[in-house]
């Protein structure tokens, strides 16, 4: 399939993007913690409901991440990303963006920018999106074990996460490796 889409596109060098997008709220995620011997590790856990969607991207080959924040998500919100992302790709590239089937994704008013290519991935096999590992990446590192005072915190707690971790190239090769995808 992707020897077809070089073909497509002469003179274009191919990219593979994974896309996906997590939920993130106020009931946050308990993790594992230390505690010392006979003593248990304590964690909060909130009973608020605000959260926001964290839509991410990202190539694990060069490490290059494209992220958004939502308070909600649909295929208008999806069009706004895409056309985002499409602004980061680089002159002479062209992406094989590998997403989920997700309602937003395939619904008919979805407009995918001439520089982007999507295939789909097979239903129920979210092993096979490496954005899975950066969301369990995040939510360990960032978002578990903690409370959020309003709406405005989880969405400078998404931000910072974000930075931190995705826009560093080298900690996306490795939270994001897709050994299955390097063969390009």
């Amino acid at each position: 399939m992707l020897a077809q889409i070089a073909v497509d596109h002469p003179g274009k060098r191919i990219e593979t993007y994974f896309q996906d997008e997590a939920r993130f709220g106020q009931q946050g995620t308990l993790a594992r913690g230390w505690a010392k011997r006979s003593e248990r590790f304590t964690a909060v856990r909130q009973t608020k409901y605000d959260w926001l969607y964290v839509i991410g991207t990202s190539c694990p080959r060069t490490g290059h991440a494209v992220g958004m924040l939502s308070p909600y998500i649909n295929v208008e919100v999806m069009n706004i990303f895409l056309e985002l992302f499409a602004k980061k790709i680089p002159k002479g590239v062209h992406v094989v963006m590998v997403w989920d089937q997700a309602g937003f994704h395939t619904d008919k008013k979805l407009k995918v920018p001439t520089n982007i290519t999507i295939i789909p991935l097979p239903p129920y096999s979210p092993e096979l999106n490496p954005m899975e590992n950066l969301w369990h990446y995040l939510r360990s590192h960032y978002w578990s074990n903690r409370m959020f005072e309003d709406y405005g915190d989880l969405c400078d707690t998404a931000e910072t996460a974000w930075r931190d971790t995705c826009l560093d190239a080298a900690t996306i090769q490795s939270v994001c490796n897709a050994p299955y995808a390097q063969a390009q």
